[in-house]
């Protein structure tokens, strides 16, 4: 009888994998601000500007620290209309989008005012919004409202407006009516526009804000950069340019998230096709 030896086979141990994996698409924002700032600090000290013209990103965080508590203040107050007239031209802008967008001749008929109204510039609304409300924070968070809404409007109603004629006929062959198209296939096409649109009106929002606070208001950055301008503290002025980037592009960080929590199966969709 042969004795047969059984040779277990020993697996051989995975290779090390790294500590960790730098992710440089996610680093890549940061590295280029830092590199931004870098060319920016090397480029005024070997030009010679004066900080009253153009200031290094150094004394302009030296004055964020120096006026931290006005520029801590008027930053929440610009956020807050900001926000505000935001809100407002999202309530607003989803509504008459989709009244606009329920039939084709309000959408020919409305569309063209729309165009007109939005080719006013906002700035030129701002004294007759003073006349009105007077100065502080109505005519900022109006003039936001008014300068984000357009956006919003055009995308939902244009979201409605494209629906497929071969879609809507199928729809009428079974039976369905002008608001069961509406709530089954026009809202739910219209949402990635929806919120697609959000990231650009917030940026607009903020505009809007700080056109409106640097004469007509008290309060918020655009009124405190108006002054420091007015006293030459150049520094300042950045300083809070610094600090409505920094609120610009966290509120539409928060935007673009929301559009992926909200419509991340439009863009699956799309990927698959």
């Amino acid at each position: 009888m042969t004795n047969l030896e059984t040779v277990t086979a020993v697996s051989a141990p995975p290779p090390p994998r790294a500590a960790f994996r730098i992710n440089w698409l996610r680093l890549a924002p940061l590295l280029y601000t830092i590199g931004l700032f870098v060319i920016w600090e090397v480029g005024v000290r070997i030009s010679g500007l004066p900080h009253t013209i153009f200031p290094t990103p150094s004394r302009v965080f030296e004055a964020i620290a120096q006026y931290w508590s006005p520029i801590w203040k008027n930053s929440l107050q610009t956020l807050y209309t900001t926000v505000l007239g935001f809100l407002i031209a999202v309530i607003a802008g989803l509504g008459i989008g989709l009244f606009i967008g329920w039939s084709k001749t309000i959408y020919a008929g409305l569309y063209p005012i729309m165009i007109g109204f939005n080719a006013i510039p906002k700035v030129a609304l701002v004294p007759i919004l003073v006349i009105w409300f007077g100065i502080g924070t109505v005519p900022a968070v109006l003039t936001a409202f008014l300068i984000s809404f357009f956006p919003i409007v055009v995308n939902v109603a244009t979201g409605l407006a494209t629906i497929e004629p071969e879609t809507e006929d199928v729809l009428r062959a079974l039976g369905a009516k002008k608001l069961d198209i509406m709530l089954k296939v026009g809202i739910p096409r219209s949402m990635p526009y929806f919120f697609g649109s959000l990231k650009v009106a917030i940026t607009l929002a903020f505009v809007g804000s700080v056109v409106s606070e640097t004469v007509a208001s008290n309060n918020g950055l655009g009124n405190m950069m108006a002054s420091a301008q007015s006293n030459f503290n150049v520094p300042l002025v950045f300083a809070g340019l610094l600090m409505l980037a920094i609120e610009g592009i966290a509120m539409y960080a928060l935007m673009a998230w929301l559009e992926k929590r909200m419509t991340g199966w439009a863009h699956r969709s799309t990927m698959s096709n």
